[in-house]
């Protein structure tokens, strides 16, 4: 129970920062990212391959990604199990390299279907992902492809059970931290303007506010966030493959969370996360024991994929408005009002 407990801890706060990711941009911003993946991807992407040849540079390997990435590995998590700061100092790096990555990326990303309406803004960045995802799997040459390449363990000097804890803390700090941020973001006039974007952008742009330019920032901004995530996986599992990194488990998934918690509800988002988790880590240790005692007619890998598409058609039916119903922004101003209104209420009374 241990283990199970560590376990969603640590994808509670990966799915946490995902999402948060996507709240941006499609809770608030309105832009149906189906390419969520790939901001994911940019984050391994800078750990197995921008790190590993950095690395690879430092200390003078000049095999190729894959066999060089295991000399990494070997050489880099001698230095960090003998000084702790150094992994700390390689793990904050590589982190703000992936942070870096996502923003350029994903404003990059968007550019070429910034001016497209929503359904094809959809389906154009679905396209884009799953490209990137193919070039990355087919071409070992960038970061392992489907061979995959070692990394760096920063959290050596923890063993077994401790590890997992030392990583869940870790990723949970992470998550909440930017999760303050993140509602600071959206709590301000920009965040405002990304809902209003939301609501009816031919207004927005009708005010001279630039709608493309505004895409391009809440892109910017989740995808970097996104990366983050994507870091941290890889550093969870030592190593990158480009597989892992599929559109169900980081695109579907994600948005059924989203769906689920309420679209543009950031407590929604961690109430979701936290369900989802929960109910995935649980249908992943006893699926075999659910099988045999329903007595299902198909292979148990499915029951999952199975289970959480219903409960995304079963949400969408009788609840679309997800768990915790999007709330208007509390400005200052409106603060004030309320708090006066109120008083004036409680005078008349």
């Amino acid at each position: 129970m241990e283990h199970i407990l560590l376990t969603i801890l640590i994808w509670f706060g990966l799915y946490m920062i995902v999402c948060l990711s996507l709240n941006i941009e499609y809770g608030y911003a309105g832009i149906p990212n189906f390419g969520r993946a790939f901001a994911v991807l940019v984050g391994a992407f800078a750990v197995g391959g921008v790190a590993n040849r950095v690395l690879m540079f430092i200390f003078g390997i000049s095999n190729g990604i894959i066999e060089g990435s295991a000399s990494v590995k070997s050489a880099m998590n001698e230095i960090m199990a003998r000084d702790p700061a150094v992994a700390i100092l390689f793990l904050l790096g590589t982190l703000c390299i992936a942070a870096i990555l996502g923003a350029v990326l994903g404003a990059i990303f968007i550019l070429p279907s910034a001016r497209l309406s929503e359904h094809y803004l959809a389906i154009a960045l679905l396209a884009i992902s799953e490209v990137s995802y193919m070039v990355c799997y087919y071409n070992p040459d960038i970061m392992g492809g489907y061979y995959g390449v070692s990394t760096p363990d920063p959290l050596l000097f923890f063993q077994g059970e401790q590890r997992l804890l030392a990583f869940s803390v870790l990723t949970i700090s992470i998550a909440m931290l930017l999760y303050g941020i993140v509602s600071k973001m959206l709590n301000s006039p920009f965040g405002r303007l990304l809902k209003a974007m939301r609501e009816n952008d031919a207004v927005v742009e009708a005010c001279g506010k630039d709608v493309m330019l505004l895409r391009v920032k809440a892109c910017a901004v989740g995808s970097s966030i996104a990366a983050i995530s994507g870091a941290l996986y890889v550093f969870y599992t030592t190593n990158v493959i480009a597989s892992s990194f599929n559109r169900a488990e980081w695109t579907f998934y994600p948005f059924l969370i989203i769906i689920l918690g309420g679209l543009g509800s950031t407590n929604g988002v961690i109430a979701a996360s936290l369900l989802f988790v929960v109910a995935r880590v649980l249908l992943s240790t006893y699926k075999w024991e659910l099988k045999s005692a329903l007595h299902l007619p198909f292979e148990a890998v499915w029951l999952e994929y199975i289970i959480f598409g219903v409960l995304m058609l079963l949400v969408l039916l009788f609840k679309p408005e997800g768990l915790l119903k999007e709330k208007p922004t509390m400005t200052k101003p409106i603060r004030e009002m309320v708090k006066r209104t109120g008083k004036g209420a409680r005078k008349q009374a």
